[in-house]
């Protein structure tokens, strides 16, 4: 049997103390929000020789288990420290604790923090060292599906309504990863202010609600 890969996100809500009680919602994040409290979503991801018995890597309750006693307890204490503690560093700091734990036939190979829905902290395909922090950046714009070598009534047999003369528009998303040792000073990969200044001027303020064959020249000829 190969070799497989296992993630596992656990949601979560960090209230100001812990909660009691069984977990009864965990798709949509246990603890859950009182109130106004900051959510976050945490993936592990281990990988390993399934079992030839059961078929399990690894019991995805191990996992939950192992973040529920670990790392949100860790998570909230760094939060309400309200210090300057960088996503970074927390990221770190769940891969210190959780390395060691046992996770059934498997063994740790990421764990990745989303604090917002559009940005991501990974740690572990790198080594322990090194963090990726993922962006996400949306634009619209237009295009227009068509091979001048083609006749008008090839190009709709081939691309549709996408030949159609006046083009269609799309949402594109945009993921950007920059990756390497948080610098000792600040604790931070890259500043985010200074990765978003970066993508807005090189990608979002050229593509963005611009006809791309028309407008941009980079696509004047595809």
């Amino acid at each position: 049997m190969s070799a497989m890969r296992l993630s596992r996100e656990v949601r979560f809500s960090l209230t100001p103390e812990e909660p009691a009680g069984p977990v009864v919602n965990s798709y949509a994040g246990w603890p859950s929000s009182a109130g106004l409290s900051p959510y976050f979503a945490l993936n592990v991801t281990v990988a390993g020789e399934p079992d030839p018995a059961t078929g399990y890597l690894c019991n995805i309750s191990v996992v939950d288990e192992a973040v529920r006693r670990m790392l949100i307890p860790a998570i909230r204490e760094r939060w309400a420290s309200a210090g300057r503690t960088t996503a970074e560093s927390v990221l770190r700091e769940c891969w210190q604790k959780l390395q060691p734990e046992p996770l059934g036939r498997a063994c740790l190979v990421a764990v990745a923090l989303r604090p917002t829905p559009f940005l991501r902290y990974a740690i572990g395909e790198g080594g322990p060292i090194v963090v990726s922090v993922t962006q996400s950046f949306e634009f619209a714009a237009a295009h227009r599906l068509y091979r001048p070598q083609f006749s008008d009534e090839e190009n709709r047999r081939i691309f549709g309504k996408c030949t159609n003369p006046n083009g269609h528009g799309h949402n594109y998303v945009v993921e950007v990863t920059i990756r390497g040792e948080p610098d000792a000073a600040t604790g931070v990969v890259f500043p985010l202010a200074e990765m978003e200044r970066v993508v807005k001027e090189r990608v979002i303020d050229v593509f963005d609600h611009k006809h791309l064959n028309k407008d941009c020249a980079e696509f004047a000829e595809l």
